[in-house]
Parts: structure tokens; sequence; C-alpha cells
């Protein structure tokens, strides 16, 4: 009893040879289907390489493959007649491709299947259990027509594919037939191969496969379920493919990674990865293992590869996801602060913050007219620059940018209505984003100024319709930000508890209670102020229900509490 060995051939037919001869010192008979589409003259060369192996390695009738076409199925049903009539003794047909590489002694391999004579090793699911289907078409490729190619030919194969779909067109598949899908590379027993090749419904078969698409998926791996004994769902070749349906490509770094697989042969290796192929192929090296072939032990760091490739790091970008909106993994990769209304309150509050919590406290990042960073830099970390064009060329990267190149300490800075509001939305779908806004704190500044009235009633205006747009993305359900909001008059009511709470969602500590807080601006005729914005047709609401200073015309003195003296 021996394997025989079926290889589909397409390209690095140099690299096909060397594996050939491997599989040939092994004991194993070969037989090689070399694609039509490869030029005459190369595989004269090719054919002529083996003369000193005839007998051993032989050559079936060539047919044009292409992806998802029927001439790969056709290809391997030909190489199969012929290893099934030259090779008599061969007990298991082993399907592979010229790029199918071993990676356990061939002799572990006979052996292995000697032990299981009955056993046919086929990945074999039907549709319904089939997870890894890619392109919308799982049910359907069975059941509509593919008469183009998918990749020569994609606008005509979609638009009849619609086509179908609208006039419900359906096929009908042969009875007894239940579709099951699986991977191309299998081993099947003498008995069960040659009762699929010597059928005799195979012309209606073979019929109904040629119009179905990706057959070599679904042609074996269906007529296997008539006629095996007993079937093994799954493949002794390790072939993993990522998200798009495309297989992975072995390299030389990838050496440890194939050896821990304890699988017999993989699948997909790079033509040049000559560490992988003179480690593999060579005798010396060779280690009987006596393990069961387990892929699952990789599997791990395969998904791991696919959801780094797919989501990538918290708030670091890759060139394919950076043009498509949301689908970063997180804006930004570490928790940050967004104070907005503090600096109008108080006095020196960056720099209490900074001592209160031990975190880099900035001014406005977004002010329309420099980047104010900690202490005023010109430059920070990342070669960041205080230049606003650069900083509005993208506001969201630049933000991206300074958590990630700070990582390891907490970033804060202020926000207001005065700054360039292109991040409001940004901010609020940030999950790292903590933010506490103490609305209508943008009138203490204008307050402060001895400016026009008409002129300061216009602005306050406009900087109250601005911070309200603010508030309703920070309120919108989509948001993801922890968000804390005081109204003006509430947080002058209890300035120290809401420091507080400030200080602990900053240091992620429950603090006692603080010992020193900022000095507050002088907020005397403040309420005034107000009333007088009311006065003329400005209804400022954002401060909340903020009191009106009485005129010092109007202090009544209060009368003093009698006493009794003894």
């Amino acid at each position: 009893m021996t394997v025989g060995i079926v290889m589909l051939v397409h390209t690095a037919l140099d690299r096909a040879e060397l594996v050939a001869r491997h599989w040939v010192k092994g004991g194993c008979p070969v037989v090689i289907h070399v694609d039509k589409n490869v030029d005459d003259a190369v595989f004269t060369e090719f054919q002529t390489a083996f003369d000193d192996l005839q007998g051993q390695v032989l050559f079936c009738k060539r047919h044009r493959c292409e992806w998802g076409a029927w001439g790969i199925v056709a290809a391997a049903q030909s190489a199969s007649e012929l290893m099934l009539k030259s090779f008599p003794k061969v007990s298991h047909v082993y399907l592979a491709s010229g790029s199918c590489m071993p990676l356990r002694p061939v002799k572990e391999l006979r052996r292995y299947l000697a032990s299981r004579p009955r056993t046919d090793f086929i990945e074999s699911a039907t549709t319904a259990d089939v997870p890894w289907t890619v392109g919308g078409l799982d049910h359907e490729r069975f059941t509509l027509r593919f008469p183009f190619s998918w990749k020569r030919q994609r606008k005509l194969f979609d638009r009849y594919v619609a086509l179908q779909r609208r006039i419900g067109f359906r096929r009908k598949i042969p009875e007894g037939l239940v579709p099951h899908m699986g991977s191309q590379w299998w081993c099947l027993t003498r008995q069960t191969l040659s009762a699929i090749l010597q059928d005799p419904d195979r012309p209606t078969y073979d019929r109904y496969f040629k119009r179905v698409w990706i057959p070599d998926e679904s042609y074996f791996q269906t007529l296997s379920r008539l006629y095996s004994q007993q079937i093994e769902s799954r493949s002794l070749t390790l072939s993993k493919f990522d998200f798009q349906g495309k297989p992975h490509i072995f390299y030389d770094d990838h050496l440890q990674l194939l050896r821990r697989s304890d699988c017999f042969v993989a699948r997909k290796i790079w033509p040049k990865a000559e560490r992988l192929y003179s480690t593999f192929l060579n005798d010396d090296m060779a280690v009987m293992k006596g393990a069961e072939p387990n892929p699952g032990k990789i599997d791990r760091i395969f998904s791991k590869a696919v959801e780094r490739r797919t989501r990538g790091r918290p708030g670091l970008y890759m060139q394919s996801r950076f043009p498509n909106n949301d689908w970063e993994n997180g804006i930004t990769c570490e928790p940050f602060s967004v104070l907005h209304g503090f600096t109008e309150l108080f006095e020196n509050f960056e720099p209490w913050l900074a001592k209160m919590t031990g975190a880099r406290v900035h001014g406005h990042l977004y002010h329309y007219h420099r980047v104010e960073f900690d202490g005023r830099q010109k430059h920070f970390h990342g070669a960041l620059t205080d230049n606003v064009k650069l900083r509005d060329y993208n506001p969201q990267m630049f933000l991206t940018n300074l958590i990630w190149n700070t990582r390891g300490e907490r970033q804060a800075f202020q926000f207001a209505p005065t700054d360039h509001q292109a991040m409001s939305w940004n901010l609020s779908r940030d999950k790292n984003a903590q933010i506490a806004v103490v609305t209508g704190s943008w009138a203490v500044p204008l307050f402060q100024s001895n400016r026009n009235f008409a002129d300061l009633r216009q602005e306050a205006a406009e900087l109250q319709r601005i911070e309200n747009e603010h508030l309703s993305c920070l309120r919108s359900p989509y948001g993801k930000a922890r968000v804390r909001i005081w109204s003006m008059a509430d947080f002058i009511e209890a300035p120290m508890e809401a420091l507080q709470t400030v200080v602990e969602d900053m240091t992620g500590k429950t603090l006692g209670r603080l010992a020193e807080a900022p000095r507050m601006h002088d907020l005397t005729g403040f309420g005034q102020f107000l009333q007088n914005l009311k006065n003329q047709g400005m209804h400022p609401y954002l401060m909340g229900d903020f009191p009106v200073d009485p005129p010092a015309d109007n202090n009544v003195p209060q009368p003093r509490k009698p006493y009794l003296v003894r």
C-alpha cells in the first residue's frame, strides 16, 4: 500500500520539480497536471527534467485552469484517472498543488494513511454550516449559472447574477445530491475516488458542476458523501485564508509556525522562501513525530493576524483603512480629558489641575489662532506643531497623534465655543474621552471685557448657539464619551464637589476632600450682566438660573436681632 500524489502546477515550475522529487524519494508516485496557460516550450522543458524518473512521475492531459472555473476539477479528474490506472498499488490519492510543501517525512504520511485504510480526508460541510464563504454566494452558487469569469469579466458576472435573481431563475440540483463545500485539497481512498470517477451518472454530475461557482470546492466534497464509508471532514493540508478569502502565503519567517502545526503538508509557500525549502525538503532535518495533525494549534495566531489587519490597534491607523470613515479601532489609544469652561471661571486653572492629577494639562488645542500646548510650547511630542493650518488639515488625526505620541501620560485640554468646532462629534463618539462641561461660562470673558455692549450681545448669541450645538453632539445617543455637564449656576453653588469629581475621573482614584482649590474670578455684577443681555433681547439660558445681584443703592440694612444682657 502506498500514497499517490496528484500535483496541480501553475507557476514556479522549478519549485514544483523539487517537491515532486521529494515525494518520489519518499516512495510516492506522482502525476502532474500543468496548466494549459503555461507556454508549451516551458512545459516541454519541465517535462524533460523528469526523464530520470520515468515510470515514477507522469504527466496527464492538460486543461486550462482559471480560478472559480471548471478547469481545476477537470485537471484533478484527469490526473486521478491516470494515477489509478498506472499505479494499482496506490491506496490513497493525495491532491496537492505545485506550491504545497511536505512538512513531515513522507514515510510518516504513508504510515498514517496505512493505519486508516478506509478513511477519506476531505473537508465536506453543507452550505448552512460553512462560515468561510466570501462574496455573498453560498447556496446560490449551486442554483444559479456562472458562465462568466469572476476575475476577467466581473461586470458581466455581477449583472448576470443580478438578472437571475430578478427573474427568479433556479437550477435544479441533480436528484440524490446534497451540496457540500470545503477545501479543495483532499486525500481520498482508491475506492471512493474510483467510485466518483466511474459513476454511470458522472456526465450528469459534470454537466451540472460546470456551471457551479468555484466547483473545485464542491465537486469532490459533494460526491464523496455518496460513496465514502468513513469521512474525516478535515484536510491534511494546512491552508489558511484571510478575511477576503485569499490564501495566506508562508514565508521564511513562518518556519517555526509551520513546525508547530504538525500538519503533513502546507500551502501556499512563497517560491523564494529558500529557508523553508531547504529545511523541509532535507531528509536530515526530518523528524518522525507521530502526532495528529492539529492546525488548531496555530489558529489563534492567524485569528490575531486577521484581527490586526481588519481592526488594527486602537488609535493607530493603517493605510488600508485610513480613507474609510469609522473603520478605525478607536479614534484614540488611551483615555484623555476635555475640560469645557473651567479656564473661563478660574485663574491659573491649568497648573492647578496638573498639580492635583499629575496629568499633562494643555490649553485650548483647537484655538483658532494657535495650538496651546502645555507651557505654550511651539512643538510637542511626535513633531506636532502649534501651526493651526497643519492641525486643521485633519483635526481628528491631530488629536489621535497627540494621544498616541504620549502613551502612558494622561492628557487633558480645554475646549470652548471660541475654538474650532470640527472636533465636537469626534469627541462625542470617542470612548476614551472624558468630558466635563460648565455651560455658559463663555460669558465670563465677555463680562470682564470693556467693549461695546451691542457687540457683546451679538457675540454672546453666537457663542450660545455654538455651545448648544456642541452639547447636542455630547448628548447624542450615539455618543460613547463619558460626559458630565453642569450649568454655570449649579457649578458655582458647589464648585468643590464638581472639581473633586473632575480630579477623581482623571486619576481613577477616590480621593479625600481637596486641600486647595483654584481661585475663581470675581463674578460680582455678573448676574446683572446677564439681565442686561436679556433686556437687550438676547436670552442667555445655558447659564441656568443665575441670580441677579441687587443694585448697591437698594441694599437695606437688616435690623439686628434683639438679645438679652444679664
